[in-house]
């Protein structure tokens, strides 16, 4: 099931470039700089997230790249659905996350969008989201494996939807959760292969 659509086309375009340009912001790159870290891209496997800033060694800046990624995410879903209808608030969120993953200031070359994807489930369905980040943590607690931990939580979203009452997100769910296999598509090879780092472990 998908939302009605109610905002005019129009309406829907403006949300979408709105949710991409703001979740397009690179916190991580902004941080690491304002922290005197160096470019993040040259640093770890270059990623942009708060995983490759935490390789850094600065936790703080690992913990403010983390809020903020997900914050993005949040405040895209929360200002559409301050300002329009529904249908607006899921593109509004869905582009966000392709903004953090396909950046335009960065030659589309993102992150891979955990924390922008949690963020935004967050405030579209806080009861989604909880569940999401308890089966983020609890694989991560058992598994010690941040990509793994990621994944399972995706391939759980769009179940967690339709139970918890939230048909209509299961759509823009499987399409994020998608999302998040492809951007992981280089550590499931290394999951395939038994040679992913586990959280705490070296790299």
């Amino acid at each position: 099931m998908i939302p009605d659509i109610v905002t005019p086309p129009a309406g829907l375009i403006f949300w979408a470039v709105a949710g991409y340009l703001l979740g397009s912001v690179p916190f991580g790159i902004v941080i690491s700089r304002l922290f005197g870290l160096g470019d993040l891209r040259q640093i770890g496997s270059g990623n942009i997230g708060a995983t490759n800033v935490l390789r850094t060694g600065n936790k703080l800046a690992a913990a403010l790249t983390l809020i903020l990624d997900s914050g993005k995410g949040a405040a895209a879903v929360l200002i559409a659905r301050l300002l329009a209808g529904e249908d607006a608030v899921q593109l509004a969120g869905f582009a966000a996350f392709l903004g953090h993953c396909f950046p335009v200031w960065l030659r589309f070359k993102g992150g891979k969008g955990v924390a922008t994807f949690l963020g935004l489930l967050l405030a579209y369905a806080w009861p989604v989201g909880l569940a999401a980040c308890a089966t983020w943590l609890v694989t991560a607690l058992v598994m010690r494996i941040s990509s793994l931990s990621a994944l399972v939580a995706a391939t759980l979203v769009p179940v967690w939807a339709s139970i918890l009452g939230y048909p209509e997100s299961v759509l823009m769910t499987l399409a994020l959760a998608t999302l998040i296999f492809i951007r992981h598509r280089p550590n499931i090879e290394r999951l395939v292969a038994g040679e992913e780092p586990r959280i705490g472990g070296k790299k």
